[in-house]
């Protein structure tokens, strides 16, 4: 597969929220406001590529030559862990404002599936390095990308006076499911 079309797929045709449905758990808690949204979509970004290429570099140079690939999701797990208690760091010193924005949803990127899956994923996909970060890239945007506009479905929403009925997770649940209907259009663009 070449790296565009890598990048398409990865994107718009198997979105990682909206058609393999990792990562739903931030998608649907921090996409209230557009800002904590784009914070969170950086974030996993960083968090997802890095992780991708720490875990391709331990699973080849550490798990495979030593045959433990009994223990990949452990380490993938760990790995993952300690990435994001540097962000937590990170974003807690240079930016005070997005950390409490975030709130408990920073460490909840530890255990967002999305960025276990990808690294899992590579794995399984049998990709090289290169492959592997541009696949986790692809992916961690497109996340970001399905969260900003679910984001500002929301923003909108909020404004709109709606039956007591249909107020919080129900009108959430229905436009998510109607932005990954929408995403079902590109699907047989990147093959």
């Amino acid at each position: 597969m070449s790296y565009i079309g890598i990048f398409i797929t990865a994107i718009f045709v198997n979105n990682i929220i909206l058609s393999q449905f990792l990562g739903i758990c931030p998608f649907l808690g921090v996409s209230k406001k557009k800002e904590t949204a784009i914070g969170m979509g950086i974030a996993v970004m960083f968090v997802m590529t890095l992780a991708s290429a720490v875990t391709y570099l331990i699973y080849h140079n550490l798990i495979v030559p030593y045959q433990l690939e009994f223990m990949t999701t452990v380490v993938f797990i760990l790995v993952i862990a300690a990435l994001v208690q540097m962000v937590e760091i990170i974003i807690k010193k240079t930016s005070p404002l997005l950390y409490q924005a975030l709130g408990i949803f920073l460490p909840l990127i530890t255990t967002n599936c999305a960025v276990l899956g990808i690294a899992l994923l590579t794995v399984q996909k049998n990709m090289n390095f290169t492959e592997t970060v541009l696949y986790s890239l692809a992916n961690a945007m497109g996340f970001t990308l399905a969260i900003i506009l679910f984001s500002g479905m929301r923003e909108r929403l909020s404004k709109v006076k709606l039956p007591q009925a249909m107020q919080g997770a129900p009108i959430a649940l229905i436009t998510a499911g109607l932005l990954s209907m929408a995403f079902m259009g590109f699907s047989g663009v990147g093959n």
